[in-house]
């Protein structure tokens, strides 16, 4: 799960800053007008929330520390605790940390539960709306139907997408499931030629065709 991450780290990085801008470029020039015409109240009211994000900080760190001591179950019930109370950004990583902490507890179900509401979540961004979906799918593993799964992955894998190595990844799995070993190969040899997909994504993408091939 970490190389994961680590893994949709290095796609983020690449793919959003362009985005990033494009969508939110006229709002920072904005935003700095609005500054410079800020009242005392608007001071204030920054004042109070950076104070808030503080107080959030300081309980996501605590919830962490729990789970980093073995506390599996009173980290999530910490981590539940501040996605119902904290701001909004504390609120969802947290939600995503709950999730996460039952699947390392082996309650898959549970986890897939919670993410499959994040995916629903409309308040939630597209990206970690898309990034639920794809945990869901990790989550379910061998126990929901493969050609169902197919069919969560297939707008995850479009051009453009910041998760799409790794549900192009998954695909392939779903289809070594189906018995499907030609979409399958197809797949992963399409990751393994991707010179935009990670190198880890790339490397196993490869190590199961040598497999496939013997």
């Amino acid at each position: 799960m970490a190389d994961f991450f680590e893994e949709v780290d290095e796609e983020l990085r690449r793919d959003r800053a362009k985005a990033l801008w494009d969508r939110y470029g006229k709002i920072v020039i904005g935003a700095a007008v609005l500054i410079v015409l800020a009242t005392s109240a608007n001071v204030f009211w920054r004042n109070y929330t950076a104070s808030q994000r503080l107080e959030n900080a300081q309980q996501f760190l605590e919830a962490a520390g729990l789970a980093q001591a073995g506390q599996r179950d009173a980290a999530i019930d910490a981590f539940l605790a501040l996605s119902t109370d904290a701001q909004e950004g504390y609120a969802l990583v947290a939600r995503f940390r709950a999730a996460g902490l039952k699947a390392e507890s082996g309650d898959l179900e549970g986890a897939a539960a919670d993410y499959a509401a994040l995916a629903a979540d409309s308040d939630v961004e597209p990206l970690y709306r898309d990034l639920a979906t794809l945990l869901r799918v990790m989550s379910e593993g061998e126990s929901a139907d493969p050609a169902a799964l197919l069919q969560d992955l297939e707008p995850l894998t479009a051009a453009g997408n910041p998760w799409r190595h790794t549900a192009q990844e998954m695909t392939a799995v779903q289809h070594l499931r189906l018995g499907e070993t030609e979409q399958a190969r197809q797949s992963l040899q399409a990751l393994a030629d991707d010179l935009e997909a990670p190198r880890g994504t790339r490397a196993r993408a490869s190590e199961m065709l040598r497999t496939m091939d013997q």
